[in-house]
């Protein structure tokens, strides 16, 4: 029987951070106590306003257009022009199935190499090698807030040699939680030699200084920007982003319709008419309250876990950590996640799942194992959060933060 599969697809395994979530309910159903660090999805719930409006719009039933909903396009034009430099008007936007998908297609249309910063998100490279796109890796390090210099960057651009780069930037960051604090010098080197960027701004809207920015702001014409509704807005499930695609790319947002329209069609009609309201309502007690549970939560564990045997880069956004531990007993990363899920029951990532050396022995925590919805509900509009609160609220956290702790002082 011939090969079913292509090379270069059975090559590929499943997303990381989605296999060590069925790994953690499998250990939970068996009786087992997991501490659920390893898998990133936002803990708090839609906001009413908005699940109200789904409900509303329940019966709509019709395809929509290919790029979305016109009243959509132009609520998140409107939304980035009031919070970035750059203007967008409703055609430079292209709605998708959660820009996970927008990203996929673009690296089916993109001819070109893709250039990462190590760590980053675990279905960049993969998504990147389903396109025929080749991956190079600039590491980084926690001295240097773990993204790349602008000297990095214009020495890779020179090594690869390739007329069509694509430059992926994740600020907030997964896995780090770091913010991006040199754009300008990136943008920079970027408009010099010519190249894309995609901006993942996916975690925006959680900022802890609140002071967002996005490197569109430097590099207007050369910088896709790509979000959605899942982190911010507590809605990975429902599966609905965008791109802002300036209009000097032109060239590939209609690459994008043709593919999109040839494989998710349109999303769906009640989630489009609700983003509408999220887009348009003003929700920002609600993202307050969200980045300062967050922001509290995310400090316990920094202070905590901190120590002379790991090293931790403070959280600034999202709810990410990327703890390295120092040891010489595990051959790598996986090894040794293996080994904290075994004797502790805390699920971390492997820094290797983000572009890391296996060597290095750095691992992705997510602190959101906790109940949102009621750490929302207790503490909404309250700044006067503390250890305390987190101890009430977040028993989790503390617990399996304490099992890291003393597994980190016994190695």
């Amino acid at each position: 029987m011939n090969k079913l599969i292509k090379g270069k697809i059975k090559k590929l395994k499943p997303s990381a951070t989605i296999a060590l979530n069925e790994k953690s309910k499998k250990l939970i159903s068996e009786g087992k106590k997991i501490y659920k660090f390893g898998f990133g999805q936002s803990p708090f719930p839609v906001p009413q306003e908005i699940q109200k409006e789904l409900s509303t719009n329940a019966h709509r039933k019709d395809y929509l257009p290919m790029q979305g909903l016109l009243q959509l396009r132009q609520a998140i034009s409107s939304y980035l022009n009031k919070r970035n430099k750059v203007k967008f008007d409703f055609e430079d936007i292209v709605i998708g199935p959660g820009s996970k998908e927008l990203m996929f297609l673009l690296n089916q249309i993109f001819n070109g190499d893709i250039i990462l910063p190590a760590p980053s998100w675990v279905s960049y490279a993969p998504q990147a090698d389903i396109g025929n796109n080749k991956v190079h890796w600039i590491e980084t390090f926690s001295e240097t807030n773990w993204f790349p210099t602008a000297e990095q960057l214009e020495k890779k651009i020179k090594k690869i040699g390739v007329k069509n780069i694509l430059l992926i930037l994740n600020s907030p960051n997964n896995p780090s939680g770091a913010i991006c604090n040199n754009f300008k010098e990136i943008a920079n080197v970027v408009k010099k030699n010519k190249i894309i960027v995609l901006s993942d701004e996916i975690y925006s809207e959680l900022t802890f200084s609140k002071k967002i920015d996005s490197i569109s702001n430097y590099c207007p014409e050369n910088t896709i920007i790509s979000s959605g509704l899942s982190k911010w807005c507590g809605a990975g499930g429902w599966r609905l982003g965008f791109f802002a695609i300036p209009k000097k790319l032109l060239e590939i947002k209609n690459a994008m319709k043709v593919i999109g329209s040839e494989s998710f069609t349109s999303v769906s009609a009640p989630i489009q008419y609700a983003a509408v309201k999220a887009y348009t309502e003003n929700l920002g007690k609600y993202i307050e309250s969200s980045i300062n549970i967050l922001k509290c939560v995310g400090e316990y564990v920094y202070s905590n876990l901190k120590s002379n045997n790991v090293i931790i880069t403070p959280p600034a956004g999202g709810f990410y950590l990327m703890p390295e531990f120092k040891n010489k007993h595990f051959k790598n990363s996986s090894e040794m996640c293996e080994n904290i899920l075994k004797e502790t029951g805390v699920a971390l990532l492997p820094g290797s799942d983000f572009g890391l050396s296996a060597k290095k022995m750095a691992a992705r925590l997510s602190y959101t194992d906790f109940d949102g919805i009621r750490f929302l509900e207790k503490t909404y509009g309250s700044k006067n959060l503390d250890n305390e609160t987190v101890k009430k609220y977040a028993p989790n956290i503390v617990d399996g933060v304490a099992k890291l702790k003393a597994w980190s002082d016994s190695i």
